[in-house]
């Protein structure tokens, strides 16, 4: 494991530095931390369905001031990854305004005609005609791709389905697995230590979850850290295959740590 000393970080949102738009204890002090050490910093999400304008002003309502342009979600590491495979291309959306937003800065055309990609993002709104739409679409050739594996999400009446359960009923009636991009996905990490020109090496992710942040940064060749305050709970850790580099309770316990290098 590396020694160099760390100038990057990257963390996950919720259950790190909020629980929907409650925020968690130090997350405030840790972001004014890295501000004012003037170190290199993305806050990561799974979440497409929001620009980074609209995580910054969530987080601001919360407490939290992070820039727009530190905020890096599974849709822009899914339209990063299409202008690199195809660009200019076209693709049928399903998905929200931070999805649309992304494709199209990049150049992308969407339609239902003969596209070449079917790119499935979250929701709230999941239509039965989109849906079928992007069957017929994936079964007739169409590369299918999606924006995270998460099965389900949270919402104030309890568990709402996700991509990862509108990917798997658009898998069972084509036979077609669609290319996840997000977490645990270590390409949504190596695409934000591009967007920062960062190296793994100098590199730590904190994040909450054992099965997406923490195992996508270990391939990425980060350290990784685990905060408590989320999913993964302590007495769960010795169950998986792999291990963080540290487990902590929150992120509180890093503030001074960012803190010393002013």
């Amino acid at each position: 494991m590396s020694t160099r000393p760390v100038e990057t970080w990257l963390t996950d949102m919720d259950g790190v530095l909020v629980h929907e738009d409650v925020p968690i204890p130090g997350a405030q002090e840790f972001i004014e931390a890295l501000k004012a050490s003037r170190s290199a910093f993305l806050v990561l999400t799974n979440n497409s369905i929001f620009t980074p304008r609209d995580l910054r002003a969530r987080l601001l309502g919360s407490g939290i001031d992070v820039p727009e342009a530190a905020i890096w979600t599974s849709a822009l590491a899914t339209a990063q990854f299409l202008d690199e495979q195809r660009p200019h291309g076209t693709a049928y959306v399903v998905g929200e305004a931070g999805l649309t937003t992304a494709l199209h800065d990049i150049g992308y055309v969407m339609t239902d005609r003969d596209p070449d990609y079917v790119v499935l993002g979250e929701t709230r709104t999941y239509s039965f005609e989109a849906i079928t739409r992007a069957i017929r679409l994936v079964a007739g050739g169409a590369r299918f791709i999606a924006t995270n594996p998460d099965p389900s999400g949270p919402s104030q009446h309890g568990l709402l389905p996700a991509t990862g359960s509108v990917a798997a009923l658009i898998s069972t009636a084509t036979g077609r697995t669609p290319y996840f991009i997000g977490k645990p996905n270590p390409l949504m990490m190596r695409s934000a230590l591009n967007r920062l020109a960062a190296h793994s090496e100098t590199t730590v992710m904190i994040g909450d979850r054992m099965d997406t942040d923490i195992i996508s940064g270990l391939e990425a060749g980060l350290r990784t850290v685990l905060v408590t305050t989320g999913s993964t709970r302590p007495e769960q850790v010795e169950t998986f295959p792999y291990r963080p580099t540290r487990v902590v309770d929150s992120i509180a316990d890093l503030v001074d740590e960012v803190a010393a290098r002013l």
